[in-house]
Formats: C-alpha cells, structure tokens, sequence
C-alpha cells in the first residue's frame, strides 16, 4: 500500500512552503518543497545530518560553514551534518528548491 501526501494550496499571505515529515507516512525521509520570494531564505540553522538541496527554478545562495556558492536550476547541493548553513533567494524570480532531509523527523537547531 503506498501512502500519499495531497499538495493543497495555500492560503493568500501563508508560506508557499510544503512541509513534509516522513514519519507520518512510513517514509525514513523528510523534505521541504520550498517557494521563496527573491531575498527570503531559512536563516542560520544545523542538523545531525546532512542535508541535500535541489534547486529546480531560479538562484541561491548557500552559505555552509564559512563557505558560500550558488546553485541555479538543475543543481544538487550537499551540505554536511553538524555544519551551520542556510540558502537566500538572490534571483529576481521566485526560488523553487526541495530540502531532503534523510529522517523520519525534522531535526533542525538555529544559531
């Protein structure tokens, strides 16, 4: 039996952001469908895992440690667990990236 998560809308002014918790469904991933507005991004945060980004439309910015590179639509970029990092908008269009976290749950600690 498969388990599915039905995309619905979001309200007018909310996040476009789908928020996905594996555990819900059986599912040892979770992951975060981002849409973001040029110049809106996560802000400074780690995990006990690393995480995996796939930009599908627009720039980021990532800043992983004391590093900072660009992802574009297309790339996959990997930060590694325990590291602080974060992704802006630094397009001129909306940023759709999905965030794949390899658990169950969310776990996620700012700095």
């Amino acid at each position: 039996m498969c388990s599915v998560y039905r995309y619905q809308q979001p309200e007018p002014g909310t996040s476009r952001t789908v928020r996905f918790e594996g555990r819900h469904f059986g599912s040892e991933v979770s992951l975060f469908v981002v849409d973001a507005d040029p110049g809106r991004g996560p802000a400074l945060h780690v995990h006990p895992y690393a995480e995996t980004w796939v930009v599908r439309k627009g720039e980021a910015e990532f800043t992983v440690g004391n590093d900072k590179t660009r992802g574009f639509a297309g790339d996959i970029i990997v930060g590694p667990a325990n590291v602080p990092h974060r992704f802006e908008n630094v397009g001129t269009g909306r940023l759709e990236i999905v965030c794949i976290h390899p658990s169950q749950t969310f776990e996620q600690t700012f700095v």
